[in-house]
């Protein structure tokens, strides 16, 4: 039976940089690409985008259960409200990525995520908000070098956030951002995880 499931994972089509890691395929499989609307979902993946930043995203997705205990489970709130003990725990925890700026651009952008939850009445639909109708954009992927590592609407939405404050958050990491919570879809046509 498992071999049966291995089979049938071995020969799905994906996306070429899911590879043959079991960690990476799960979240290529269950997660990339799928349409987000929870603010605590979108709190959590403006945390680990941040902290990939410079570094691959196996990294960061390694790591993610640290994260997930380092930062008070991607409360928002708790988050916003570590101090300067909760910077230095973090710069002492081997679980996550320990650089100094990306640990306080955490804690600065969930203060600034909760400032524009009340603005907006959630993150949702701030950043939804950008889209044509609020509707994900579906691309149309061919070949793993179709994908683009940014777009003008990854340019407009990452200039607002960083006029608002926000740290980490260029045009390529807000277009990892909309990838992973499926603001677009990059799955190649012809992939399994694509719907």
């Amino acid at each position: 039976m498992a071999t049966d499931l291995k089979l049938q994972t071995k020969d799905l089509i994906r996306c070429a940089w899911a590879g043959a890691d079991p960690l990476y395929i799960k979240y290529h499989d269950e997660e990339w690409g799928k349409p987000v609307y929870d603010d605590k979902i979108l709190f959590e993946f403006l945390i680990l985008e941040g902290a990939q930043a410079g570094l691959s995203w196996i990294t960061i997705l390694r790591r993610r259960e640290n994260y997930r205990k380092a930062f008070a489970d991607f409360e928002v709130k708790k988050v916003a409200a570590f101090k300067e003990d909760d910077v230095e725990r973090l710069m002492n925890d081997p679980g996550i990525i320990r650089n100094w700026l990306k640990v306080n651009g955490a804690i600065t952008n969930a203060r600034l995520f909760i400032d524009i939850q009340q603005e907006f009445g959630s993150f949702a639909k701030y950043i939804w908000g950008f889209l044509p109708n609020g509707k994900p954009i579906l691309n149309h992927i061919e070949k793993m070098g179709d994908v683009p590592p940014r777009t003008e609407l990854s340019d407009q939405i990452s200039k607002d956030m960083k006029k608002r404050g926000f740290k980490f958050f260029g045009t390529t990491i807000c277009y990892a951002h909309m990838q992973a919570t499926g603001m677009v879809n990059d799955h190649l046509i012809n992939c399994c995880a694509r719907r």
